[in-house]
């Protein structure tokens, strides 16, 4: 007889043999106690449904051709869905039918009678050890997390609001709708989501706009071998995969039509049904959707479904811009700093007050995928914020051309040339431009260009706000800094 590993994991496992012939009933209980704690026997299905309701079982050893139901129609036990436990098939009549059967059914392992026990406890072996390494590595991925959580930087007040608002609905079953402009962390809010809920399964996700239309049926639902031309083998989708878990549907307002009516379906129903495939398959996910889209404008508009929409939208997190979080800067750099030092092996770097202050003067419109991006260029050039910004403001925003006094006309009727205050003047296409002193900061010509988009709309802040490409919050919050600071 094979020896098995030495180790008090064994004791753990639990064993039930189905067998309706007592002497092989008696042999593999005896054979099996000795290396099992528990070991039950069963002489019929009914009797070994009524033993699995009772106790779980790690492996189930289980005659095909039993008296009533064959070991084969136990669907009970080898819904996939459900089946927690390792199958170990004997029987004495062989035929491919039978096999492709049993495999079919999810055996793990398939033995003609008669067998010696050596052969049966060989293949116990093998069942049992695939299982312990499976327990392994789920305890060793639980602990990372817990030694690596998923972990929301920021002590803003607007993130502090998100965090309390993820934390409430985390543990809820519901569908969560994410939604926030891109680069604002959707998917690390989806993965906190996933592991404040305690859910079993993995987090699995899609970008649901980075997959072809007509491939996103068969990547979610999966599909059977022959299902479509190319298809040779059978695929599982992305909702057997995350089953017991949590699918994270990124992009959601880039799904097709006809696809959103399939994914309304397996929402409602708890069942997909794989290309190609005649019957159902019980799933039990929870569903997290993100978008940077207005959903319900794309509702409005024809181009998301309502149904789907209301179905998705029970549980929502909305994510703040970073330029409405401009109080966690800070804290991200100095984390992103870290990390990315780390990651390029180099050495972090220092960042002073006007390395910061450059930060939060911008509006981030990539987000915190912006500034992550940012900081590593810094890092990488060994270039400070502050002095970074300065190259990136020029190029980006190109001053007007030095001209002659003669050719500029003052703005107010005390402005001179030479003077604190912006001038107009005119290029050689005779476009008008607004000039500045040389000698200013970078924040006063902010302040300055600002006033004058907002005046030549007549003070209407949104129409300025949309020309200067900038949030109306934005605005509004420099006007009251300004008026706090006593400079308006």
């Amino acid at each position: 007889m094979s020896d098995f590993p030495s180790t008090s994991l064994w004791t753990a496992v639990s064993v039930l043999v189905v067998d309706d012939e007592p002497g092989m009933r008696a042999i593999l209980k005896k054979a099996l106690s000795k290396k099992f704690a528990q070991v039950d026997v069963a002489g019929s299905i009914e009797e070994a449904e009524t033993l699995r309701k009772r106790c779980h079982f790690d492996l189930l050893i289980v005659d095909i051709n039993l008296p009533g139901r064959s070991g084969i129609e136990w669907h009970e036990a080898f819904d996939p869905s459900t089946r927690r436990s390792d199958v170990i098939f004997m029987t004495g009549y062989a035929d491919l039918d039978t096999a492709i059967k049993a495999l079919r059914a999810g055996a793990s392992d398939f033995i003609l009678k008669p067998f010696n026990l050596e052969q049966m406890m060989q293949s116990v072996s093998r069942c049992i050890e695939r299982r312990l390494v499976e327990r392994q590595n789920f305890a060793l991925q639980r602990d990372v997390e817990r030694i690596h959580p998923v972990d929301i930087i920021g002590d803003a007040e607007t993130t502090q609001k998100m965090k309390n608002v993820i934390a409430q609905v985390a543990p809820s079953l519901a569908a969560v709708l994410v939604e926030g402009e891109s680069g604002t962390g959707k998917e690390l809010v989806a993965r906190a989501l996933h592991q404040l809920s305690k859910r079993t399964g993995p987090f699995v996700p899609l970008n649901c706009g980075a997959i072809a239309p007509d491939l996103l049926e068969s990547e979610l639902f999966g599909h059977v071998s022959g299902a479509f031309t190319g298809a040779k083998k059978g695929r599982e989708g992305l909702f057997r995969v995350a089953n017991n878990g949590t699918l994270f549907l990124d992009e959601i307002g880039e799904m097709p039509l006809s696809m959103q009516s399939s994914l309304l379906r397996a929402l409602e129903q708890k069942a997909i049904r794989p290309v190609g495939a005649e019957r159902e398959v019980q799933i039990d996910v929870r569903i997290v959707a993100a978008t940077n889209r207005n959903l319900k404008q794309e509702v409005e508009e024809g181009r998301f479904r309502r149904d789907l929409y209301y179905r998705l939208n029970v549980l929502t997190v909305e994510l703040p811009a970073l330029r409405d979080r401009l109080d966690d800067i800070p804290t991200l750099a100095h984390h992103f700093t870290q990390v990315l030092a780390k990651e390029l092996g180099m050495q972090a770097m220092n960042w002073t007050h006007e390395d910061i202050q450059a930060m939060q003067s911008y509006d981030w419109p990539g987000n915190i995928r912006e500034l992550r991006n940012m900081m590593e260029r810094c890092i990488l050039l060994g270039k400070p914020p502050a002095e970074y910004w300065r190259e990136l403001q020029g190029d980006a925003i190109p001053l007007p051309r030095m001209v002659q006094p003669n050719q500029m006309q003052a703005v107010g009727a005390d402005a001179e040339v030479g003077s604190n205050r912006p001038c107009r003047c005119h290029d050689e296409n005779d476009v008008e431009q607004f000039c500045y002193p040389t000698d200013w900061t970078l924040k006063d010509v902010e302040k300055a260009h600002i006033l004058q988009v907002v005046d030549s709309h007549s003070g209407n802040k949104s129409a300025a706000a949309r020309q200067l490409g900038v949030a109306r919050k934005t605005l509004e919050r420099k006007f009251k800094d300004w008026a706090d600071e006593g400079v308006l």
